[in-house]
């Protein structure tokens, strides 16, 4: 059974799935810190690592442009490391445009699933490892 100091299979890239679902900065400021940790983990060993982060429900807040509490750090993510991408949840989205009234702006590079958990599902089937901090 492969160890935290094995090498990854050879040219096949570790792939982790980052669930945010509640509206809690410090939980949100946690999966950024997570990114940026295993990132540097598997960079240092010249390993490749891609990382999606998913929000749904309260963790949408995450990813709206107009009032995400770590807003900043998720643009700095986009800019200077492409192996993190960021997925808001379809169906939360169109839950808060019925409740807002327009479907909330999400910072730019943000992509949308059409359904938040359905793609945690997705990305797991496919080898993923899942982890909600």
């Amino acid at each position: 059974m492969p160890g935290i100091g094995d090498e990854a299979t050879a040219g096949e890239a570790h792939r982790l799935a980052l669930q945010v679902s509640d509206a809690d900065p410090a939980k949100m400021s946690s999966v950024l810190n997570i990114a940026a940790n295993v990132s540097r983990f598997y960079g240092a060993k010249a390993e490749e690592i891609d990382i999606v982060v998913v929000a749904f429900d309260g963790g949408v807040a995450m990813l709206r442009d107009d009032v995400s509490p770590v807003g900043e750090r998720v643009r700095q993510f986009i800019k200077s490391m492409p192996n993190v991408t960021f997925k808001a949840c379809g169906n939360t989205l169109d839950t808060l445009a019925a409740k807002e009234g327009r479907r909330p702006p999400l910072i730019a590079g943000i992509t949308v699933a059409p359904a938040g958990v359905a793609e945690l599902i997705d990305l797991a089937e496919h080898g993923w490892t899942v982890v909600r901090p």
